[in-house]
């Protein structure tokens, strides 16, 4: 069942992306060679400490997988998503996914932003610039009376057209109350298909975008997904709401993708 926010939820879902947007960006601001990826796990939870927060992330664990050991999810190159903070340290021209989510008042908020560390390489800059593209392709489809297969394929024109190609093994999806809500949306497929769109609906729109296959795999820490060529992977996502005026990004403030 999609569940439909009424204006009290809508202004409770703003300040959670609003409160995850001002945290990815400061979280993004120490990314720099040398830095490893727990330090941007250790300043994202005391980010969520000092704001009263919950982590949508921290403990995470459905259909009985091992429960998720951080706050934000740090993945690394090949990594396409999930990637566990660790001793890992950054090096000049890593390409540096951060996925992160908190509760307000009930209410999640989630959003991802792929970071260049220093230096890439022209090839790595066209993947992120692609994949940020898809993002905002997809989110121009959010329109009340389209379907989320319009959404969907959107991004997949984007992707593809600049040369890539989009994960099928993870989606977009419904966001409120839980982090995972109906419908799912997936980064391809035929545009007029799926639920309609509805003022109320809120949504993560998260293309995942591969430099060659888009297969991926799991590796044994049950989490971290990899490009299964072992190739380059972006992800940017945003939470969004559908509104009679358009889409209306929520997790977004001055500064941030």
């Amino acid at each position: 069942m999609i569940q439909l926010k009424s204006d009290k939820d809508l202004d409770r879902m703003r300040w959670a992306g609003r409160h995850v947007a001002e945290i990815l960006l400061s979280v993004r601001k120490l990314v720099e060679p040398g830095q490893t990826t727990a330090d941007f796990d250790r300043a994202a939870h005391e980010e969520i400490r000092r704001r009263g927060l919950e982590s949508s992330f921290l403990g995470y664990g459905p259909g009985g997988a091992r429960p998720f050991p951080a706050v934000i999810c740090t993945s690394l190159n090949d990594e396409v998503v999930h990637g566990i903070p660790s001793s890992r340290r950054l090096r000049e021209g890593d390409l540096l996914k951060l996925d992160f989510g908190v509760i307000f008042e009930g209410f999640h908020g989630d959003s991802a932003v792929t970071v260049p560390v220093g230096r890439v390489s022209e090839e790595a800059q066209n993947l992120l610039d692609a994949t940020r593209e898809s993002l905002y392709e997809g989110i121009g489809q959010m329109q009340a009376g389209n379907r989320v297969g319009d959404v969907s394929h959107a991004v997949q024109n984007s992707a593809e057209r600049a040369g890539f190609s989009v994960v099928r093994q993870f989606v977009g999806h419904g966001i409120g109350r839980e982090l995972h809500e109906p419908p799912q949306v997936p980064n391809f497929g035929p545009s007029g298909r799926g639920p309609r769109l509805r003022p109320g609906m809120v949504l993560a729109i998260e293309p995942m975008v591969n430099e060659g296959t888009a297969e991926v795999e799991i590796l044994e820490d049950q989490w971290t997904a990899v490009t299964r060529d072992r190739r380059l992977s972006g992800h940017f996502e945003h939470t969004v709401a559908v509104t009679e005026d358009g889409p209306e990004i929520l997790t977004q403030v001055p500064g941030s993708h």
